[in-house]
């Protein structure tokens, strides 16, 4: 299977240190996947390589040959994926804007029948956890339910270093365990909804949300 991890930041100024505290947390989820479940695939998201400046305009209201190469290209990974790994910040006790602002960019078809996995950090004691239940929500709306295990990350850059790895003193049993509940339980409904997938398409039965703003009703 295929999965997205997406990260949830364009920070680039400081505090807190480092300016993108998230990368090191998604980079954590990416390295757990390839250690423990090296027989499926994973990519990060990065919001940073895809030009979403200006007026917005979301993926589905283009004509797919007239819309921006970079966000067709994403579209595709979204709807090739199998499920999500959304890593973000808290900002006002809710999610990362910037994570918002890139999902908002597609449809909610292309992540529909497919579950996901909330993980949300800080720099200071709560790890995002408000953010993290803020998330619940707009991840239903998008049709990719979240799973019911969480992962939050308090003072991220004491526990992560630039590359994902832990920090030296740090229990690898309990991070290990800990990332694992969450990241198993997105493994495990993944294939419940792929095989379903497999056996009757559900874009066949239900209207899709492609184009018609009208079509919002639509999962």
């Amino acid at each position: 299977m295929k999965f997205l991890v997406f990260l949830g930041s364009v920070r680039d100024s400081s505090p807190p240190e480092p300016a993108r505290l998230g990368e090191r947390v998604a980079r954590a989820c990416v390295r757990h996947f390839e250690t423990n479940h090296d027989e499926h695939e994973v990519e990060l998201i990065d919001p940073l390589d895809f030009d979403t400046a200006g007026i917005f305009k979301p993926h589905f209201s283009y004509r797919r040959s007239e819309a921006p190469d970079a966000l067709n290209d994403l579209a595709d990974r979204i709807k090739a994926a199998d499920g999500y790994v959304m890593v973000s910040p808290e900002y006002n006790h809710s999610m990362s804007p910037a994570l918002a602002h890139l999902l908002n960019h597609f449809g909610s078809s292309l992540f529909a029948y497919k579950p996901s996995v909330i993980v949300s950090y800080s720099a200071g004691q709560w790890g995002g956890a408000r953010a993290a239940m803020a998330m619940r929500g707009f991840l239903s709306e998008l049709g990719c339910l979240p799973v019911s295990a969480m992962i939050h990350v308090p003072k991220a850059q004491e526990i992560l270093d630039g590359q994902g790895q832990l920090q030296k003193g740090q229990d690898a049993d309990h991070w290990a365990g800990y990332f694992g509940r969450a990241l198993l339980q997105l493994l495990w409904w993944a294939e419940a909804t792929q095989a379903q997938r497999d056996r009757q398409d559900p874009h066949s039965l239900i209207k899709d949300f492609t184009r018609d703003p009208s079509q919002r009703n639509a999962p």
